[in-house]
């Protein structure tokens, strides 16, 4: 059984469609990011998940229980972390964290361990009034709130949003820690490191469709279809270009002695043997390989309906289009 199901999820605020058809599953123990720009869809996505904002159509389900048919039973599989956090600012960091054991029904003493793991100073909290908190100890705070329960499904919107690099490397050591004891983890971001560190499988969303869902080594892999291999000839010249279009080069072009081309991986070394036999001389050549950030800007650019995911295969095939 999967942790997390959403079934051809929609929502529109009035004319306004939010989610068009989105649809993915989370599996037990799996780190799973919704990455993309703002406005995508991610908080609306995840707010119906959390059965916060009911979807205009779809189905979703936690543990196999419908959110919106059996919400009580539902919210108890998981615990929910909202992208801003608010708390009465009269009170203290401890006890906002007592005061949300009384509601959940866990022991009090949970609250020390949340406080430590979510990287807060326990006697600094304990003097000091939520209204004095910046917004990283805020964040911090919420949080430590959300690990209270110890719930086998973390809902996750935009973590370390407002953390300080510490900050959110000790949330991420936190949450990776969680993983490998089991906990599955849904996240949202538009923050890169975040997801190359903690994901294990990511879903794209733009515009509130779902334009991609694949693994972090998966999308590395698309950009290298496309990555560009730099190659020093002796002849450069348009003989150069028409053999490696030849040889399954999807690009060429010379800039002096410098012949650059993209290609798939495997094909790489076809292509440099084809120009070394017509009489190019191959003297060097290295391929740039990209980030995940030039993946996920490729997808930003290329925002047509023939580039929505294919459950079957996972990522579209962008190799004629080498965000």
């Amino acid at each position: 059984m999967n942790a997390v199901e959403v079934h051809n999820l929609n929502k529109r605020f009035g004319t306004f469609l939010a989610l068009e058809d989105v649809s993915f599953a989370v599996q037990p123990g799996e780190a799973f990011a919704l990455l993309g720009p703002n406005g995508s869809g991610k908080t609306t996505t995840l707010k119906s998940i959390a059965g916060l904002a009911p979807p205009t159509s779809g189905q979703v389900l936690v543990e196999g229980i419908d959110v919106w048919k059996c919400p009580r039973e539902a919210k108890r599989r998981f615990s929910y972390l909202p992208q801003r956090v608010a708390f009465p600012e009269n009170l203290t960091s401890r006890e906002v964290l007592e005061f949300y054991c009384r509601l959940r029904r866990v022991p009090t003493g949970r609250a020390e361990g949340a406080l430590s793991r979510a990287g807060l100073n326990r006697a600094e909290c304990s003097a000091k009034s939520v209204g004095t908190f910046s917004g990283g100890m805020s964040q911090r705070l919420g949080i430590a709130v959300a690990l209270l329960a110890e719930a086998n499904i973390l809902i996750l919107d935009e973590p370390t949003a407002s953390l300080d690099p510490a900050g959110a490397a000790g949330f991420l050591d936190t949450i990776e820690k969680l993983k490998r004891g089991g906990t599955t983890v849904l996240f949202s971001s538009h923050v890169l490191f975040d997801v190359e560190t903690l994901a294990d499988r990511v879903a794209l969303l733009l515009d509130g469709r779902l334009v991609a869902i694949e693994s972090v080594e998966g999308l590395r892999r698309v950009l290298r279809r496309g990555a560009p291999t730099r190659t020093m000839l002796r002849r450069a010249d348009d003989l150069a270009v028409r053999v490696a279009r030849r040889a399954g080069a999807t690009e060429a072009r010379i800039d002096g002695r410098i012949l650059t081309f993209t290609s798939d991986a495997e094909d790489r070394i076809s292509i440099l043997r084809s120009m070394e036999e017509a009489g190019c001389g191959v003297e060097s050549f290295s391929t740039e390989e990209g980030s995940l950030q030039e993946v996920y800007l490729r997808y930003i650019h290329e925002k047509s309906a023939d580039h929505r995911v294919d459950h079957a295969r996972g990522v579209p095939d962008r190799s004629a289009a080498a965000d």
